[in-house]
């Protein structure tokens, strides 16, 4: 096993990573891969020569060149990255974990639909995270079962969200816009942090990018609990708290067919 370094002058945003795993998705040989776009810096650990590696990116007018390519331990490497997989992981499973318990309680109190559901979406995602942790250093079948299962269970929540959102708006509700506004900030902050984490590792399976997808959907969720409490206290009216809730069923199932669609 080598870790090859490649000087990738060219590639300075996103898009440039995403056309090299697609150039490098079909070499057998390469066993990971870590993206640094700030010093364009492509890190490679694979099997045989860096030269067939070269070859691919070369044809891509990247200015890719080989910088350095050392021997290494294989199982070691690989140890190291499934290990930071799972620390990963239970970090998220704890942070979700906790803020379904604050969002819960603080939304029945408040009787926040906004916060209620979004609490049912944190729980969602601890769930995902957990199946993904179960996941890690398994086979790719194994890893789409993992997500597949994410998806499914996301698109019980959001079922779950929609039949409490829709009885509320028969029966009415009186929310209290202060506690909806505070709690979603930290849920705002608990989840961009999430989500810089994953950032990360989105790409190391199916497993990980379900857990990505889960994240970035709940920081979408969490703005939009801030608007409507802000617009509870404009209209003095439940509406905007029933209709966020109604949006984040729209997203958790959104999120739950993305990951569905990965896992085929």
């Amino acid at each position: 096993m080598r870790k090859s370094v490649f000087i990738v002058s060219k590639m300075d945003c996103p898009s440039e990573e995403r056309i090299i795993r697609l150039k490098l998705d079909n070499m057998t040989s390469i066993k990971h891969m870590d993206f640094n776009l700030p010093d364009r810096l492509l890190t490679i650990n694979h099997e045989g020569g860096p030269d067939e590696i070269l070859k691919k990116l070369t044809p891509l007018n990247f200015g890719a060149s080989l910088k350095e390519s050392v021997a290494i331990e294989a199982n070691a490497t690989v140890d190291d990255n499934l290990s930071d997989e799972a620390k990963v992981l239970k970090l998220l499973l704890l942070i979700n974990g906790l803020m379904f318990l604050i969002e819960f309680i603080i939304g029945v109190y408040a009787e926040s639909m906004g916060l209620i559901s979004d609490s049912f979406d944190m729980l969602a995602d601890a769930s995902v995270y957990m199946i993904s942790l179960l996941a890690v250093g398994k086979s790719l079948e194994m890893k789409k079962k993992s997500a597949s299962l994410n998806g499914y269970f996301q698109m019980i929540i959001g079922i779950g969200v929609l039949i409490e959102t829709l009885r509320r708006f028969i029966y009415g509700s009186n929310p209290e816009p202060s506690y909806m506004i505070a709690i979603s900030f930290v849920a705002l902050a608990a989840n961009i942090f999430c989500l810089s984490l994953l950032s990360r590792h989105k790409e190391k399976g199916v497993h990980m990018k379900a857990s990505y997808i889960c994240s970035s959907t709940d920081v979408m969720a969490n703005a939009g609990v801030i608007v409507a409490g802000i617009l509870v206290i404009l209209t003095n009216s439940g509406i905007p708290d029933l209709m966020i809730g109604l949006i984040i069923v729209f997203i958790v199932m959104r999120g739950a067919r993305s990951i569905l669609k990965i896992a085929q």
